[in-house]
């Protein structure tokens, strides 16, 4: 068949390291073997390898390496290089064409200019670094406490951190000052989120009576090698002097990692990683300087200019006959015509990009944008795919509790006042608050009132929400007196995810509320005003592997022992009891743009969950596989579990969404959503933010795991046309291992694309492969950390200060503040940064072109003599102030107005063909430079002549002007007529 797709091996093998994933920065880890440490508390001198010094170093260069680098970075590239070379003949005496400062002033303000904007960059660098080193901090010691530098800390240190403080160094927690027994702590500039995570102490150290007593016990931590992953570790703690020894696990819960912020309490930790191999600093990549393509197409005019200069001196030497020292000749020739490659297109170039990012931050309809790479503002002027992230992004990661199924049974917003009703009654009548029928009474159904019941408490027990009151005073007393009494307008909830609050936040609503939590026990408050106490027996904490979380609880009143967990419906099916609405009622929730959560539950005996914790602490306590044999334990446990519900929550929209993407739309550029979340939801937002349009088709991309199950599928999707696609990330690495070509072929012909379940990875690797298979200009918009990686690799970064931090825009090329302003971005600042600094370079080049055309008349006329028709400052004036201004002024050009431009987004799909500066348009611009002043120079009455000639000059322009505005106007010239 025709469409078939041949079977046959991918063209390019890509081979990912994990480093390189990632994003590790190759300097701290290259050639660097990692291995376990057993670090002493207290005991810096004990240490078994001498290990990097904890200083934070994120310049480019230092004293010595400054010059040297820069100037080697300027003449690494021809440009540059060409009038190095230029400057340096002047030495000679047969090549001096005149003083040395007619070429060394030009080359010199350059490099003066570059130099002084690396020393400023470097300066501040520097300034930051310090200023981050230098914090103090307190360290306990045998001669109790003293003040020490962060860059002098070093691993075995006891460092004691306070509320509101950077932790300096990767550290095991070992005790706190809140009586919870825990501390929270903010991660946004780790991992991009700005939900508190909670922490434990090691329980033995944190029984200790005071702290000074850890330097009293004698005790290691057993740590793993220093890696790049920032969500687990493992590790042991072992106290030789107790009786008997005290050995406990470590995992990340007991971890602080630097570059966090404690916040709450006091926090006591050991220093086990510094410097190079602390988490924070492996996964940190410097990126590259980006040069924009603009640059490079001027690097490659710059390039034709000069073989022309070439061919020209050659031209001029060969009519000489090559006579006597005709090489000497061919030298000054080449130095005579030298200006046809202008110097100082550069630094117009430079003061123009300047000029344009002056422009975007100043702009009142896109207030708070930044522009943290100014090399670049000509890329946002020629997009061809836009690559956006969804949570935080499209939508405001603002999670809003929709829908409670119990499969028989469905309540939405309209209808929580029922689901109010059954709490209360469940709590006021006790022989219906009953969980479970007594096992020696039959088997009865339930009612919804009780499964009503089941399903809200276990959502208000299955989390990892602490609730913090905050006072609103400046007593201290305030805040103790508000979590004794439980005021609910002094509490907040705190957790590792938003869509955990805000199942919290509904359990409150209909009346069972969540009022304390520490690390052993958890307090609801019925409808009635009554506390319910429950110990907490085990946490299982989310992980992206498992994709769930569960609780063992003891209810206090009873001492009944359940197990509960919720999690994705992917991995819940094969862990409750069988059922017929599962699946179906998922989908159905999926397809409404909600977020799924599955909860069950499953009492345990005490001979159950006994016989569970010792084969769970023994799991926990391996040094080796220890992931592998926790993981197996708890699954003993995850059998047979009773289903009690299904939660669906959901993410709004962003403001203006869909009129941008419609603006992206009409501007020729495609869109790509990247997302982490599950096919359906993607599905879903993409309809409801008109990413994909209504009379679309979609092809959903099924679920293939190896070749043949890939071929078949592309050969199905090649049969469509004008279809949006979505696939999974699983589906996308099995096309790209076996179809890499034949699937990227398909996808870009996609109106629309949506990625699920996609990694930080495979964000990054889709944007490599779209610069690669289309040579076309992309840009990546993120709001999170796991968006940085996609930020860095495409060639117009765009971060998003929202809810999860700042880390995407401190990564970025352009920060905004809303995915709205990306539509002006592009349309008004992109179109006009391309269009000017086009117009600018092809009339600096018109303007050098014009005088190297006299001076290659005026040596004709001379008998090909290699002597310069301007001397000393004239050449340089000309270039420079004579000319600058009526150059400079095209920066300030402006062919349609701003609310123009955003009205009719088509105008940008002329620039995404380069067509403001090509061959083409070069080649109207050589012709005109050397047409306008050859009559001029041999005229013989120069009144009249000079009026023949600019009639002569000037008439085919108009003509030629006349003709394309009659058959091939310009988009904007409908506009403006």
């Amino acid at each position: 068949m025709s469409d078939n797709i041949p079977l046959q091996p991918v063209r390019h093998k890509k081979i990912h390291d994990s480093k390189q994933r990632s994003g590790c920065c190759g300097w701290c880890c290259r050639g660097r073997d990692f291995k376990p440490r057993t670090v002493w508390l207290g005991h810096p001198e004990k240490r078994d390898h001498k290990y990097p010094r904890n200083v934070i170093n994120n310049q480019k260069y230092n004293f010595f390496t400054f010059l040297p680098g820069v100037l080697f970075n300027q003449f690494k590239y021809f440009f540059n290089l060409y009038f190095l070379l230029l400057a340096c003949s002047q030495f000679v005496p047969d090549l001096r064409l005149g003083a040395l400062y007619t070429y060394w002033a030009p080359l010199g303000f350059v490099l003066a200019v570059t130099v002084i904007r690396e020393a400023v960059e470097e300066i501040r660098c520097y300034v930051r670094d310090k200023e981050v080193n230098s914090q103090i901090y307190s360290k306990l010691t045998a001669r109790g406490t003293m003040v020490v530098k962060s860059s002098n800390i070093q691993v075995g240190d006891l460092i004691i951190v306070d509320k509101n403080q950077r932790v300096p160094a990767d550290m095991i927690f070992l005790r706190t000052s809140d009586k919870s027994g825990s501390c929270f702590i903010r991660t946004d500039q780790l991992d991009g989120e700005t939900d508190w995570k909670m922490r434990l102490p090691v329980g033995c150290t944190q029984r200790l009576p005071i702290a000074a007593d850890l330097l009293q016990i004698r005790s290691y931590v057993y740590a793993e090698e220093p890696n790049l992953d920032i969500h687990s570790f493992v590790g042991t703690f072992t106290r030789e002097d107790g009786d008997p020894p005290v050995n406990e696990s470590l995992s990340i819960e007991n971890t602080l990692w630097a570059s966090t912020v404690i916040a709450s309490g006091t926090a006591v930790g050991v220093v086990i990683y510094t410097g190079k191999e602390m988490r924070s600093v492996m996964n940190t990549s410097h990126p590259k300087s980006k040069m924009g393509l603009f640059d490079l197409e001027v690097n490659c005019l710059m390039k034709i200019l000069f073989f022309a200069l070439v061919v020209l001196s050659l031209v001029m030497v060969s009519l000489q006959h090559f006579r006597g020292r005709w090489y000497l000749h061919l030298f000054r020739f080449f130095l005579l015509f030298s200006q046809i490659v202008p110097i100082s297109i550069r630094v117009n170039l430079d003061m123009g990009k300047m000029v344009y990012s002056l422009m975007i931050r100043k702009d009142s309809k896109i207030p708070g944008t930044l522009v943290r790479a100014s090399t670049i503002p000509e890329q946002l002027g020629r997009i061809s795919y836009v690559l956006t992230d969804k949570t935080g992004t499209l939508t405001k990661n603002e999670m809003q509790f929709r829908r409670l199924h119990l499969g028989t049974v469905s309540y939405g917003l309209d209808s929580m006042d029922e689901v109010e009703s059954h709490v209360f009654s469940a709590y006021t009548q006790p022989a219906v608050s009953q969980d479970k029928p007594p096992s020696t009474a039959p088997k009865i159904r339930k009612t919804v009132s009780v499964r009503v019941h089941e399903a809200v408490k276990a959502i208000a027990l299955c989390h990892n929400v602490t609730p913090v009151y905050e006072s609103h005073g400046p007593d201290s007393t305030d805040r103790a007196e508000a979590e004794q009494n439980y005021e609910d307008a002094c509490r907040i909830y705190q957790a590792a995810s938003p869509d955990e609050v805000s199942l919290v936040q509904w359990t409150e609503c209909v009346g069972l509320t969540l009022v304390g939590r520490d690390q052993s026990s958890m307090q609801l408050r019925t409808p009635g005003g009554h506390i319910l106490n429950f110990s907490i027996l085990q946490v299982f904490p989310f992980t992206y592997e498992s994709k769930r979380m569960g609780i063992i609880v003891r209810d206090e009143s009873t001492g009944e022992i359940t197990f509960y967990m919720k999690g994705a419906d992917v991995v819940m099916m094969g862990i409750v009891q069988y059922n017929d609405w599962l699946e179906e009622e998922c989908g159905n929730m999926a397809r409404e743009g909600l977020r799924v959560l599955v909860v069950a539950k499953k009492s345990l005996t005490e001979e159950q969950y006994q016989d569970f914790e010792t084969r769970y602490n023994q799991a926990k306590l391996s040094v080796h596989d220890r992931s592998l044999k926790v993981a197996t334990v708890i699954e003993s446990l995850e059998m047979e579990m009773e289903l009690l519900c299904l939660t669906g929550v959901e993410d709004q929209l962003q403001v203006d969404v869909r009129p941008t993407l419609e603006m992206l739309r009409n501007a020729g550029i495609k869109v790509w959503m990247l997302t982490g979340d599950k096919l359906e939801t993607a599905t879903c937002t993409a309809k409801n933010a008109h990413l994909v349009t209504r009379n679309q088709d979609i092809h959903i991309f099924r679920t293939i795991t190896n070749r043949g199950e890939a071929h078949l599928e592309l050969n199905a999707f090649r049969r469509k046309h004008d279809c949006a696609l979505v696939i999974s990330g699983d589906s996308l690495e099995v096309c790209l291992k076996f179809y890499e070509y034949e699937f990227m072929e398909l996808a870009c012909q996609c109106p629309a694309v949506v990625c699920c379940r996609c990694a930080p990875t495979q964000k990054a690797q889709i944007i490599r492969l779209l610069q690669q298979r289309t040579r076309k200009l992309t840009c990546a918009v993120g709001d999170g950390g796991n968006d940085v990686s996609m930020i860095q690799a495409a060639d117009c970064g765009v971060g998003i200060e929202g809810k999860e931090g700042k880390q995407a825009s401190l990564a970025s090329d352009f920060s905004i503040t809303q995915f709205k302003h990306l539509g002006r971005l592009l349309m008004v600042h992109g179109r006009n940064s391309y269009k000017r600094s086009a117009a600018l370079s092809q009339f600096v080049i018109h303007r050098s072109l014009c005088i190297s055309t006299m001076q290659a008349v005026f040596s004709s006329v001379f008998y090909f003599a290699s002597i310069p028709l301007y001397q000393g400052f004239l050449v340089i004036g000309y270039s420079t102030i004579y000319t600058m201004f009526p150059v400079f002024s095209l920066v300030l050009d402006k062919d349609v107005k701003s609310e123009v431009a955003m009205l009719y987004p088509e105008l940008y799909k002329d620039l995404t063909k380069g067509r403001p500066l090509s061959f083409k348009t070069f080649l109207i611009w050589v012709l005109i430079s050397i047409y306008q002043d050859v009559y001029f120079i041999i005229t013989l009455s120069f009144l009249w002549k000079v009026t023949v000639i600019t009639l002569i000059s000037c008439l085919p322009l108009y003509v030629l002007k006349y003709l394309r505005r009659r058959f091939s106007p310009p988009s904007y010239s409908k506009l403006t007529s």
